[in-house]
């Protein structure tokens, strides 16, 4: 059975740009994604900046039809596969609609438009809600949307696992395509920034500067003090590769392995130890073999410890040598969206050779001894790229990418 999966289309909105081309450019670049909010009044919170995708229009996009029923999840979504169906050429139609399958991951999508269409009923009665909106308010509305839209027919799954959620799209959909249950499948993930998520996550402390001090956003670095709350959509298409061989797609990098764990207790690496090697032994590759890693570091004090450690443990003496970069020090924490965008990024290093930096990085912690590609990005030769993801409440994904030969 041919292990090897393709990725022939990718879509992404994101606070730095939109379009893989503008995205990976922006990366490149070291341009951060951050602003003032505008999407909902900031001025009770002790920060109010966060990776705000301010330009951002569906109907550009989508057309006018259809939009006014669709929250900002599911318009970033669907837009976002309109951007990866078109960069893949896949054409779907009455032929081939069964055979192509959607698993998205999204975890607090469906917060405000909860929120909104209980306000009403709360406030005026059940009777004058809205029942066109009523949709918006359960997780599976913005995959279920992306399949309507585009006259998909095959399995439609959302995956609801915190940060992981993303990169665990992707792991579900080639684990279809691995059993030859769908040629192709559209797997990414959606977060979008609204006021009830930002005040979750302010009262828990975890944002950056929520205790008063300065909001900065820089993983690794011994400064950091939080996370800078972000949102964005990505999704990749992704085909067998005999399929896409068949059908003379661009092949843009093949999914090598991947593998999952859970572990919170005491958070002390488990998880994700057990993750990436699982990820490495799937794809039947050695530590030798990794290229690059493309890191979850949002800035926490936690994780990016936490990840450190991990690739010290797996990688020995390589460890100080191998770049490890986080994209999310320009694009900040978008929760399900993270792991998609991290996978998109890394395309992006296996055609161009040119590794992303950690931007914002000036004073070293010990604890973080790793190379963080500081500043500026780096010219290299990428045949193999690790991407990882944990979440804080225990579940912890990797997967390995190649270059296409």
């Amino acid at each position: 059975m041919e292990k090897k999966i393709a990725i022939t289309g990718l879509g992404i909105i994101s606070p730095i740009g939109t379009g893989k081309d503008e995205f990976w450019s922006g990366l490149r670049q070291g341009r951060t994604g951050f602003r003032k909010i505008t999407l909902f009044d900031a001025l009770p919170f002790a920060v109010g900046v966060a990776g705000e995708i301010s330009d951002f229009d569906a109907q550009s996009f989508l057309g006018s039809k259809g939009l006014r029923e669709l929250d900002r999840s599911t318009r970033l979504v669907c837009s976002a596969a309109k951007l990866a169906l078109n960069d893949a050429g896949l054409i779907i139609n009455g032929e081939n609609s069964d055979q192509v399958g959607v698993s998205i991951g999204a975890t607090f999508g469906s917060l405000h438009s909860i929120s909104q269409f209980d306000r009403v009923g709360l406030t005026e009665g059940p009777r004058f809600v809205n029942p066109s909106h009523f949709p918006n308010t359960v997780l599976n509305s913005p995959a279920s949307r992306v399949s309507i839209r585009f006259g998909i027919k095959g399995f439609n799954t959302t995956i609801s696992t915190g940060f992981c959620s993303g990169m665990d799209s992707l792991i579900y959909a080639s684990d279809f395509l691995r059993l030859r249950r769908v040629d192709a499948v559209l797997a990414g993930g959606v977060e979008e920034l609204c006021e009830e998520t930002f005040q979750g996550f302010h009262m828990l402390g975890c944002l950056s500067g929520s205790d008063g001090t300065e909001q900065v956003c820089c993983p690794f670095d011994r400064r950091r003090n939080g996370v800078v709350l972000s949102e964005g959509a990505s999704v990749l298409v992704l085909e067998d590769l005999a399929v896409a061989r068949k059908r003379g797609a661009d092949i843009l990098a093949v999914v090598l392995g991947y593998g999952s764990a859970f572990d919170v207790a005491g958070r002390e690496c488990g998880g994700l130890r057990s993750a990436v090697t699982a990820a490495l032994a799937d794809a039947e590759c050695t530590t030798d073999e990794i290229d690059y890693i493309s890191s979850c570091a949002n800035s926490s004090l936690e994780l990016d410890r936490l990840e450190s450690r991990v690739i010290r443990e797996i990688f020995g003496a390589r460890s100080r040598e191998i770049p490890v970069s986080s994209i999310k020090s320009m694009i900040g924490e978008s929760f399900s969206a993270s792991g998609s965008m991290s996978l998109t990024s890394a395309v992006g290093v296996l055609r161009d050779g040119i590794i992303p930096p950690t931007v914002n990085y000036h004073e070293k912690d010990a604890e973080c001894d790793i190379d963080c590609v500081p500043n500026e990005a780096k010219r290299q030769s990428v045949q193999r790229v690790l991407v990882t993801t944990s979440d804080p409440y225990g579940q912890n994904s990797a997967v390995v990418l190649g270059k296409y030969e």
